[in-house]
């Protein structure tokens, strides 16, 4: 008996877990998803074509990934085969797929595996499959809770044809609810229950999009409740809440949904909402993301995203990330709360980021031609011989403390890498900046260079680049 005939079993067996027991069996009975099996779409049309290829079902656990795997082994004339990446091996997928080709040659009969968490398959059990779904020997159905892209190799990625689940919404949640309260063969409709609207929604909104988490939470507090003397079951939010519990929070330090918490808190604070952005700190930190991580990218975000408009939110940043190594867990969360507040509501300048690339640009062109030598450092022995330092013009001689003088090599003289973003404390900088150059002495005979105080407009982002994004999330 293969694990398709278990959950077959389950959904017969009144001893299985309600979740086992409410899995549909047809697209009908399925609840959310109708981005992808609403009417009309594409992956409904496939499964009641019996026309179904190669797929990858991705998303959050609890929903509907092998209740879809189910519903189209229940709806195709193929053999359905079902293996679970933690318990098998490439033994499991060498039998299934010697068995699904003397299937084919005895009876003409295709042969569809799933494998569920198939993350879970290294890269050599996971290449295993590949020559069989090439040659059409199984339609290869693959389950996952991880990014596919990081989690299932390119070859196998390219021969299936992918469909991301999405959490399911309070209603579908309610819905599925609602059914379970009322099947009286499948579900709690033999039992007398009453549910109070306060508990429903606490179950809904701590299952989190989860199906199966609502209904196990919900069996559990049935099971649980006595009843009261006229045999009904009342469910309150008291019995509710002790049936959740504390779900465990959806987070993989080493995995997608880390880096995905850590772009929502960064894209929170650059768009200036102190709401989100500490939600977003919460959330990782009750998931147990290790403190130091946030308190560097709320350091980089500091010079990246409000840079020269407030260059105090620098300071702010790097003293948080002090406290972290300073105070520590649980305490340290005033620290970072108070800096992401701070960047959050801060005046947003992006000048140093777009400054630094541009430069750097400059550079990865080929521009790096030698130091001037009135540039040059002079202050050792035979350093004038060379003429190193000859026809510098020091600053601090003149009025102001400004004298003209060419800065850049010859070939890109008066190039702009800065280009003033004007918000906040940097508006005020530049504007001083421009009245003290302005003032400043004339130019000086060997040094005729451009009025400083002109900033013409600077070098715009290349196609397709990201401004301010920051540095690629380092992956594996």
């Amino acid at each position: 008996m293969d694990l398709f005939d278990h959950a077959q079993k389950a959904a017969g067996d009144r001893s299985a877990p309600l979740a086992a027991r409410m899995r549909p069996k047809k697209l009908s009975e399925f609840v959310g998803q109708t981005h992808l099996v609403g009417p009309g779409k594409l992956l409904r049309r496939m499964i009641e074509a019996d026309r179904v290829p190669s797929l990858l079902f991705h998303g959050p656990p609890g929903t509907g990934k092998t209740t879809l795997a189910h519903i189209i082994a229940e709806s195709t004339q193929s053999h359905f085969e079902q293996l679970n990446a933690v318990a098998a091996g490439v033994a499991d997928v060498r039998r299934v797929l010697a068995e699904a080709e003397e299937r084919k040659k005895l009876h003409g009969q295709r042969t569809i595996l799933f494998i569920d968490e198939i993350h879970r398959f290294n890269k050599a059990q996971q290449d295993a499959l590949l020559k069989a779904v090439e040659e059409g020997l199984v339609t290869f159905i693959g389950a996952t809770t991880e990014n596919p892209f990081f989690a299932v190799t390119g070859p196998l990625l390219s021969r299936a044809r992918l469909f991301r689940l999405d959490p399911l919404s309070p209603d579908d949640l309610r819905t599925l609810a609602g059914r379970a309260l009322s099947d009286l063969e499948q579900g709690l409709g033999s039992r007398r229950v009453e549910v109070e609207e306060s508990a429903l929604e606490h179950l809904v909104r701590t299952a989190d999009g989860d199906a199966r988490a609502l209904l196990s939470s919900l069996e559990l507090a049935v099971l649980s409740t006595p009843p009261g003397p006229d045999g009904v079951i009342r469910i309150d939010r008291e019995a509710a809440a002790e049936s959740s519990q504390r779900r465990v929070l959806r987070y993989d330090r080493d995995g997608d949904f880390h880096y995905d918490a850590a772009s929502a808190f960064i894209k929170s604070m650059r768009g200036s909402d102190p709401q989100a952005a500490v939600y977003w700190l919460a959330r990782m930190l009750k998931a147990g993301e290790d403190p130091r991580f946030i308190a560097r990218r709320m350091v980089i975000f500091a010079s990246e995203d409000v840079g020269l408009a407030d260059s105090g939110a620098l300071v702010v940043a790097d003293a948080a990330a002090r406290a972290v190594e300073f105070v520590g867990m649980p305490e340290c969360a005033l620290n970072l709360a108070h800096a992401a507040l701070y960047l959050a509501l801060a005046p947003k300048s992006n000048s140093a980021t777009r400054a630094i690339s541009a430069a750097s640009r400059e550079v990865e062109r080929g521009v790096t031609q030698g130091v001037p030598l009135h540039l040059r450092d002079s202050h050792y022995r035979g350093a004038a011989e060379l003429g190193h330092g000859k026809g510098y013009l020091y600053p601090h001689d003149y009025p102001g403390h400004h004298v003209r003088q060419d800065y850049l090599p010859e070939g890109i003289k008066g190039a702009i890498y800065y280009e003033p973003a004007c918000e906040g404390e940097e508006r005020h900088l530049v504007e001083a900046w421009r009245k003290r150059v302005m003032e400043g002495e004339g130019a000086v005979e060997g040094h005729e260079v451009e009025r400083s105080g002109d900033v013409p407009e600077g070098p715009a982002p290349e196609e397709g680049e990201d401004e301010g994004a920051g540095p690629a999330k380092p992956r594996g």
